[in-house]
């Protein structure tokens, strides 16, 4: 169950730093969070789908891997990012 078009592309609009771009680390982060929501939805709905819950936690240690790298590079762009999307961060 992929990511909507209609979600992915206002995630890319929020998150863009210039007007292509797709790729950037903060527009990575803000797919993969609603990626992972989406998914978290359908694991409490379906708690025995053990592949589903595979890939969640994949997702999830992308994400975090973005989002040092991002702390590294660009501290404020990080804070911006964690607080726009509601993540904790350490």
């Amino acid at each position: 169950m992929p990511l909507a078009k209609e979600v992915k592309a206002k995630a890319i609009e929020d998150f863009h730093r210039h007007e292509k771009d797709t790729g950037s680390p903060e527009v990575q982060v803000a797919i993969l969070t609603n990626r992972i929501n989406q998914l978290t939805e359908h694991l409490r709905k379906n708690k025995q789908d053990q592949s589903c819950r595979r890939g969640l936690l994949k997702l999830v240690g992308q994400r975090r891997r973005l989002l040092t790298y991002l702390r590294q590079s660009n501290y404020q762009a990080y804070l911006s990012v964690t607080d726009r999307l509601q993540l904790r961060r350490k």
